[in-house]
């Protein structure tokens, strides 16, 4: 455990060590400020924050790829991946401690948009558990993105590629659970195989916790999609380490 705290605590100081960070910081909270209003937000006469999560797989489709794509393509790049790989830190330890550093920095760009809850509160009287529900959701969505997106970092050196790969894959797999994307597939596409896309999509999950309803299924999804691509990260770095 202790090799994982060393590389969490480096990992997240670095983040904020560079201009980087709060770049991306500030762009993330204009458009997830931006989103919502430019759809309507006082328009609807609703103390709810539904534009705002309806947001965000766009918002995160672009914008936690772009976190991911320097955990590991950076430090291939620079050759700092082989000496991180021969201290006393075991291969899990390393992807684990980088990739929770990297959701803790996800975690604190969801927590800095706590204006727009303050707002609506302010407006009228919002159901909380729909609010902390939508955040649990955007949190866990996140997480997904953010292990598709340490998989690509580590097979590859060049980030733009990382950032490309990890943005077509996030794309896939939220667009693929849409109702008009289920609708113009529904003429040539089983009703099983359009059953599983649905079901594969992170779409109908956010949207199922974002609604309150949080079930054992939609948890399952994200925690074994984040452990899957998260162990195919520990699968290549365990591969070029041998090598």
């Amino acid at each position: 455990m202790n090799g994982f705290w060393a590389v969490f605590k480096r990992e997240l100081k670095g983040y904020f060590s560079t201009p980087v960070a709060y770049v991306f910081l500030v762009i993330f909270l204009f458009f997830a400020g931006y989103l919502p209003f430019r759809d309507g937000f006082f328009e609807l006469r609703q103390a709810d924050l539904s534009l705002f999560f309806k947001a965000l797989p766009l918002l995160f489709i672009f914008m936690v790829p772009s976190v991911a794509m320097r955990l590991w393509a950076e430090e291939r790049k620079t050759g700092s991946v082989e000496l991180l790989l021969t201290l006393p830190i075991t291969v899990p330890q390393a992807v684990l401690g980088k990739f929770f550093a990297a959701w803790a920095f996800l975690g604190i760009a969801l927590l800095l948009t706590f204006p727009l809850p303050v707002t609506v509160f302010y407006l009228g009287r919002p159901d909380a558990g729909l609010i902390w529900a939508g955040y649990l959701g955007a949190l866990l969505m996140a997480g997904g993105f953010l292990a598709i997106g340490s998989f690509f970092s580590t097979v590859t050196k060049n980030q733009v590629i990382s950032f490309i790969l990890s943005v077509v894959a996030c794309g896939i797999l939220v667009y693929a659970g849409m109702p008009t994307t289920l609708e113009y597939l529904s003429a040539s596409v089983s009703p099983a195989l359009l059953s599983l896309m649905e079901n594969l999509s992170f779409q109908i999950h956010f949207e199922s916790i974002q609604r309150g309803v949080i079930e054992a299924k939609d948890l399952a999804y994200f925690v074994i999609l984040i452990a899957a691509w998260v162990y195919a990260s520990m699968l290549v770095l365990e591969e070029r380490k041998a090598h």
